[in-house]
């Protein structure tokens, strides 16, 4: 059996660098204002996945009001949601992830995170796209002011011989 799941995320942008995405540290001059480390991806691929296995959303499982996940590495997060897929009998066929952000470019950081996702996904990088654009000036996002990223993962069901 098969099952698709879609997870989105935005932050605040702000002063100051680096910005955290895919659990890697890019050169920027902003960073996410987030209660754990805002990294945006992580947190769109975990809901993607809790949505795929029709669970609660991350907020549910990390709240944000929450002392124990201040600051929290959003790997931990991912980990703990790949983990309850484990056991719900699923793993990950592909994984398609957009990110809207106005700068800084991603393109020279793109096979470090691609490869970096596929390893804490546990799937080959043929099984993982990631896509970047801007959004040519308009709202918050072209204003520089924030970061939107998209996930739609496919789980398939594991079945034991």
């Amino acid at each position: 059996m098969m099952r698709i799941g879609y997870g989105e995320d935005i932050h605040r942008l702000e002063s100051g660098g680096p910005l955290r995405l895919f659990g890697i540290d890019i050169p920027a001059n902003v960073h996410t204002l987030a209660h754990s480390d805002g990294d945006c991806a992580y947190h769109a691929i975990a809901d993607a996945i809790l949505g795929a296995l029709s669970l609660r959303d991350i907020g549910y499982y990390f709240p944000d009001n929450e002392e124990e996940t201040a600051g929290m590495d959003s790997e931990i997060i991912l980990r703990k949601v790949l983990e309850m897929m484990e056991e719900e009998g699923y793993m990950i066929n592909n994984i398609d992830v957009l990110v809207t952000l106005e700068r800084p470019r991603l393109s020279p950081y793109m096979d470090e995170c691609i490869n970096h996702l596929a390893e804490v996904l546990g799937i080959t990088t043929s099984r993982v796209a990631i896509k970047a654009m801007t959004n040519e000036g308009l709202g918050a996002i072209g204003e520089g002011l924030a970061i939107r990223v998209v996930a739609n993962v496919l789980l398939e069901e594991v079945f034991d011989e």
